[in-house]
This record gives C-alpha cells, structure tokens and sequence, in this order.
C-alpha cells in the first residue's frame, strides 16, 4: 500500500498540523504556570504534551474501533 492510500483513508489527517503546535503552545503555558525555571517548565512541558497526544490517541482509537464494529 502507498502513501497516498493510506492518508487517503483518514481524510482529515491534515488537521494534525493545526493540533500539534497548539498542544506545544498549551503545554508550555501549563509547565510555566507551574515552574519559574526553563529546565523545570520544559520537562512539565514535555510531560503535558505527552499525555495529551497519548490521550488524543487513545481516543482516536476507541473511536475509530466504535466505528469499524458498527
């Protein structure tokens, strides 16, 4: 399977790259709203950023198994 059919299977596939810099953005607020050092505000940062996209993720997934069974 090329490229082009796999994204052809998630047309909105396109819309991650409005999502990935706006979850950077809210993460680096959050981590700052926290900590007053660099080094503790990117770590907070990097935690946040991850959890969001691997709760982004889990959902896509439910969805998308809710989707496929029904």
């Amino acid at each position: 399977m090329d490229n082009l059919a796999l994204l052809a299977m998630f047309p909105g596939w396109h819309l991650v790259v409005y999502a990935l810099p706006l979850i950077t953005v809210v993460s680096l607020v959050y981590g700052a709203t926290r900590h007053e050092r660099w080094p503790a505000i990117l770590k907070n940062a990097w935690d946040t950023f991850v959890w969001i996209v691997g709760f982004m993720g889990v959902v896509f997934v439910v969805i998308l198994l809710a989707g496929l069974w029904g």
